[in-house]
């Protein structure tokens, strides 16, 4: 008899409750629909992302020009390694603080960050513009790097963004997008930008600022950039940290105004809901909007059932397995808990890919810059060959630009279609197994004939883009899956960030000395070999890797829960809040 009057188990009072909001959401005959997709705030993200590929593949078609006109070695074999610091510089710099900023990011916000980030580029820019030798060049690329974290706090601002898996190959195209549209702008700015005095003789005097400074208006260009992009995020950019995207945000009210005398006030009080939340003043709006994703420890009942107002009870807070205790220890965590096997073997293979994909952006330039050997090197194929093909910096410039181009329309077309087929872990483990062969026929097209060395260039580019839109998305997308929850995002994409920052770091310096000992020795493709074992030891990780179940899943498990309950109308009343159901 004693056991009829004992208390319900945790487990069992849970089942209730699912039951008391699946019948409660059957009895209005509703089906919870998916979210909207936020096409509105990934276009301003793309926005102020933009700027910064721009500035970042700006610098490729004349960076070993630059460092040969700052004279800092007469050989000309060195030049490709002073280029690879040059480009590591930023890198390295980045390495040291991604995960400082992916922290700073989880406790002040997503937005502050990515502003300050992308403040700290436009400043690097100009101090490049501006250098008159190496150690100023590198310097200025370091403070770049140091000054922004953008790229783990973007994949974190995407990932709080796109809250159900349908969503993500769409979303997940939207910062590589914009990263080859920089690879389109970027390339073309620096190459016909570079040299003004030379480029455009009728336009610029050799006494000028710009024969002083030689590279300096590419860099104008992409500071004008840097500065749009700040302006774009700071009046439209929403907050999306779970914890701070309801606060007021200046910036946001300020765009507002300046849209309502652009489109007059009818019109935007016409569109007010279609503006972010802190568009409308702070008295004008509810405390929760019905897009807002509460957070997991303050859910009611009401919210979790989406039922109209008329169908709700009265329901106290309902702190799950000690929610509320469990939200404000989050950033707690123990490292063991955040950084879990699944999340650390994509954070490794994350690192490696940028590292060879790195090495190739940095080797290609030099590679096609590269004049054949003074000294003629007997070759003894398959392995012992030394040419380049000596081409100027505007050819280079549009060969990356067609690069872009090609990218652009892979990672639109390509990449959703195929991870919708066969899904991102899959797509990913193929990428990792076959890109070890692009290093390793890539340095043979030295050895064509002229007629076929431009369409051979082009092959090697596409070949290369097509691996690359396909396999960081996916990454990507494994990330964002296998994170515990959103509040650990930030720390999460920062390691992430800080490990690719230290691979593309090395990869260029250590390619490039492989590039300069090949050359020497008569091994031309001795950088790129190199390139293609750090791929295999990718290849061997990427099989390792693995998807478990995540909050993504638990949240699509929930509503297929739901959706599958009998259809039982039950209205809780005022006692059940505190007395579970005999």
């Amino acid at each position: 008899m004693a056991s009829h009057h004992q208390s319900p188990t945790k487990h069992t009072m849970r089942t209730r409750r699912r039951n008391s909001m699946a019948g409660s959401e059957r009895s209005v005959g509703s089906k919870k629909p998916l979210p909207p997709y936020p096409s509105r705030q990934l276009t301003i993200l793309a926005l102020c992302r933009i700027c910064e590929p721009i500035a970042f593949m700006s610098i490729f078609p004349y960076i070993w020009h630059m460092v040969r006109d700052f004279k800092i070695t007469e050989d000309e074999s060195q030049i490709s390694f002073y280029a690879g610091m040059v480009t590591s510089a930023f890198t390295f710099a980045e390495f040291s603080t991604s995960f400082i900023w992916g922290r700073l990011s989880d406790k002040i916000g997503r937005k502050p960050v990515l502003l300050m980030g992308m403040t700290g580029t436009g400043i690097s820019v100009i101090m490049f513009g501006f250098a008159p030798n190496l150690w100023v060049a590198l310097g200025a690329r370091a403070l770049g790097g140091f000054l922004n974290g953008n790229i783990g706090v973007l994949q974190t601002t995407v990932a709080e963004l796109v809250t159900v898996k349908a969503h993500q190959p769409k979303a997940y195209t939207v910062m590589p997008l914009v990263w080859c549209i920089g690879s389109i702008v970027g390339p073309m700015i620096g190459g016909w930008l570079a040299k003004p005095v030379e480029g455009f003789p009728g336009c610029f005097s050799r006494d000028g600022i710009f024969g002083t400074f030689p590279y300096l208006l590419p860099n104008l260009f992409s500071a004008i950039c840097v500065f749009i992009g700040v302006i774009v995020g700071l009046l439209f950019l929403e907050e999306t940290h779970a914890e701070r995207k309801h606060r007021r945000d200046p910036g946001i009210e300020l765009g507002r105004s300046l849209m309502s005398r652009i489109w007059g006030s009818e019109k935007v009080e016409e569109n007010k809901g279609k503006l972010p939340a802190k568009a409308v003043p702070e008295e004008e709006r509810p405390l929760l909007s019905e897009n807002d994703e509460l957070l997991p420890g303050y859910r009611t009942g009401s919210a979790r059932s989406s039922s109209p107002p008329d169908t709700v009870s009265e329901e106290s807070l309902d702190l799950e397995e000690g929610g509320g205790l469990e939200l404000a220890e989050a950033e707690r965590a123990p490292a063991g808990k955040v950084f879990s096997r699944a999340v650390i073997m994509v954070i490794i293979s994350y690192g490696i890919l940028a590292f060879h994909t790195m090495a190739f952006d940095s080797l290609l330039p030099v590679f096609l810059s590269t004049s054949p050997p003074a000294t003629e090197i007997p070759a003894k194929l398959p392995f012992k060959f030394a040419d380049g093909f000596g081409w100027d910096t505007q050819t280079i410039g549009f060969i990356l630009s067609v690069q872009g181009v090609y990218s652009l329309a892979s990672t639109r077309l390509l990449f959703p279609f195929v991870a919708n087929k066969i899904g991102a872990l899959r797509l990913f483990k193929i990428m990792s197994v076959l890109y070890p062969l692009l290093y390793l026929f890539t340095p043979y097209i030295v050895l064509l004939p002229d007629s076929l060395r431009k369409l051979s260039v082009y092959g090697i580019v596409v070949w290369k883009m097509t691996f690359s839109t396909l396999a960081y998305p996916s990454n990507a997308i494994l990330l964002a899956n296998s994170a515990p929850t959103t509040l650990t995002l930030g720390s999460i994409n920062g390691a992430a960030a800080m490990t690719a920052s230290l691979c593309r770091a090395l990869g260029p310096i250590i390619s490039g000395f492989f590039y300069t000992q090949g050359m020497e020795s008569g091994y031309s493709g001795l950088s790129w070999w190199v390139a293609g074992l750090v791929a295999v030891m990718g290849a061997w990780v990427g099989l390792q890797i693995t998807e478990p179940k995540g909050r993504m899943d638990e949240k699509e498990d929930m509503d297929e829960t739901t959706e599958d309950e009998p259809r039982t109308t039950t209205t809780p009343n005022k006692d059940d809040r505190t007395r579970p159901s005999p």
